[in-house]
């Protein structure tokens, strides 16, 4: 996991060698390799995870989401796709069409009450409804494409066996630094380990946002990436958290002030995976190379002025949504361990978080279904 840079320098999109260049396809040999031990590592993620939503309701009284607790704000937008090269007319990007999509900022760790002031990854989660093509199973009753992104370009729970050894030693040191960093230096990843607590703490609206894990892309493997594109956005860059003078919910004030008056922008981009040994899918904590494979833009997203902190749309989220990247097209599989990972941990999350606030679970199919205002009912 490397610290956030500045997002705003342009994709090399459209030219003839990126157009002609040899792509890796998906389903070719040694795209995914599961290492022995892996489910057993998977499970007690899984256990790791609820041990920490555990944690938290007693201490919140209310039960949240294993990851990304805290809501920063949501809005709605539309997702435009235009004219594409074949190499990135693929799955719902072979033909040009218009989407709506409702985004949640978040903040990554499992705390809902973690301050703002604190640095930390930032999380980006997208719905897209309407969304048509050959679905995974869980998901084939709903139309939808859910997507993840993050604000670091490599994951420092790079697979499955890392990820055990991580959380565990963020339950049993996690609320000691010194001795948590103590246990992160005698490890071999200690930089990515470590990269986490010195992330830039600027505004969530000016911040790149990235896949971090490998994903089909219709015939190849890629990586994405969410760019700020609007000169608004991308002049809120140099704007800082000061935890001497900012207040403890800052991210989501300046969210919220931002979309009062400013409608905002972004270009997805794409970086296809040409070489598996400097473009690994199985260990997500190296970020691929921008240089050498340039990121190309494949739609853009823009995002209406709009209240983004209303309190019925927060609930409903936390309490009946969730979003999982194997809810969509088998176009965009989910690729590596950490992927893997997530087939498992992510509905067990689920499962413990409605138990314990005895809340159903609710597939949404249109986005009229998410409130824009007043009172969470008829669910």
């Amino acid at each position: 996991m490397s610290t956030d840079r500045n997002p705003n320098g342009a994709a090399a999109n459209g030219t003839s060698d990126l157009i002609s260049r040899n792509y890796i396809k998906w389903n070719g040999p040694g795209v995914e390799k599961t290492p022995p031990g892996e489910e057993e590592d998977i499970r007690a993620v899984a256990n790791m995870i609820n041990k920490i939503q555990a944690a938290q309701l007693n201490h919140h009284r209310h039960c949240y989401g294993g990851t990304h607790a805290r809501t920063q704000g949501l809005v709605k937008g539309e997702l435009i796709v235009g004219d594409l090269p074949p190499h990135l007319a693929q799955s719902m990007f072979a033909n040009p069409g218009k989407y709506p999509v409702v985004l949640r900022y978040s903040t990554e760790p499992g705390d809902p009450a973690l301050d703002d002031r604190i640095p930390q990854p930032r999380g980006l989660g997208m719905k897209i409804f309407h969304v048509a093509g050959e679905m995974f199973d869980e998901g084939k009753s709903f139309d939808t494409q859910d997507i993840e992104f993050n604000s670091t370009p490599a994951l420092d729970l790079a697979d499955a066996k890392t990820t055990k050894e991580i959380i565990d030693l963020r339950i049993k040191y996690g609320g000691n630094q010194k001795e948590l960093y103590q246990h992160l230096e005698a490890r071999k990843d200690t930089l990515l380990q470590k990269a986490r607590d010195e992330v830039r703490n600027t505004h969530i609206e000016s911040t790149r946002m990235y896949s971090q894990t490998a994903y089909r892309f219709g015939d190849y493997v890629a990586k994405y990436c969410l760019v700020p594109s609007s000169e608004t956005q991308k002049k809120l860059y140099d704007e800082e958290v000061d935890p001497n003078s900012h207040p403890d919910n800052i991210l989501s004030d300046w969210l919220q002030k931002y979309y009062a008056d400013n409608d905002a922008e972004y270009l997805w981009q794409f970086q296809l995976c040409e070489d598996l040994e400097d473009q690994p899918v199985e260990y997500a904590g190296k970020a691929w190379d921008s240089e050498k494979y340039p990121w190309q833009t494949v739609a853009r997203i823009v995002i209406p002025k709009q209240d983004s902190f209303i309190p019925a749309r927060k609930t409903f989220w936390e309490d009946h949504m969730r979003l999982d990247p194997w809810h969509g097209l088998k176009s965009l599989q989910p690729l590596g361990g950490a992927n893997r990972l997530r087939k498992v941990v992510y509905p067990a999350s689920s499962a413990f978080r409605r138990k314990m606030n005895g809340r159903p679970e609710v597939h949404i199919t249109s986005i009229d279904q998410i409130p824009d205002g007043g009172y969470v009912t008829g669910v």
